[in-house]
């Protein structure tokens, strides 16, 4: 009964990030160099987005601090959506849409990279941050889904055409995970061979 629902699943997951990772395969690769770059530089890259794309900042700035496939050492990266004092504080005392561009402002410098998540495009907090992130002199990375308002924001935007949140998030992931290997591969080329 379920087995053609998986395997519908299955196809449209397979589809939708093939597609997305096929049209923005020059995109992906100029950003691992622009992650690379600022980490070699002394820099660090901050992820942020809300629920699902919550996790997913704070999955891949595990695969940056702890280490991806390869034995390196720690690499500058941090969500944004992890503290829930600051978080909390920021969003009763001013506007849940603060809760990441405060941070920016506090933590972010010129050289540093900011990774914005929002499936819609269009989350406030996250369009905040961005505008932060600019404000700064950070280079600004956008994963969303069929674009909105982070879109120019983005230095560099990476969109999934998809209305199915759930592909998105796949998507969004794997070019996270793909990004997470470029950067190893550029700073630790000999750990390769």
């Amino acid at each position: 009964m379920f087995s053609d629902i998986i395997s519908d699943i299955l196809d449209d997951s397979v589809r939708v990030k093939q597609t997305a990772i096929r049209q923005n395969a020059g995109k992906i690769a100029e950003c691992a160099e622009k992650i690379a770059e600022a980490i070699r530089l002394g820099n660090k890259l901050m992820i942020f987005g809300n629920g699902g794309s919550a996790a997913d900042a704070q999955h891949l700035a595990a695969e940056f601090v702890n280490r991806f496939r390869i034995e390196r050492p720690p690499l500058a990266a941090i969500a944004l959506s992890t503290d829930t004092s600051v978080i909390t504080s920021i969003g009763n005392d001013y506007r849940f849409d603060d809760i990441f561009s405060k941070q920016i402002r506090a933590l972010g410098k010129h050289g540093d990279i900011a990774l914005g998540i929002s499936t819609s495009g269009n989350s406030k907090n996250v369009l905040e941050a961005m505008r932060a992130a600019r404000d700064i002199g950070m280079f600004t990375v956008g994963f969303t889904g069929k674009g909105g308002g982070i879109v120019p924001w983005s230095d560099l935007a990476f969109t999934v055409e998809s209305d199915v949140t759930a592909r998105i998030q796949e998507t969004h992931i794997t070019i996270g995970h793909i990004l997470c290997e470029l950067t190893d591969r550029i700073l630790f080329p000999e750990s390769f061979k």
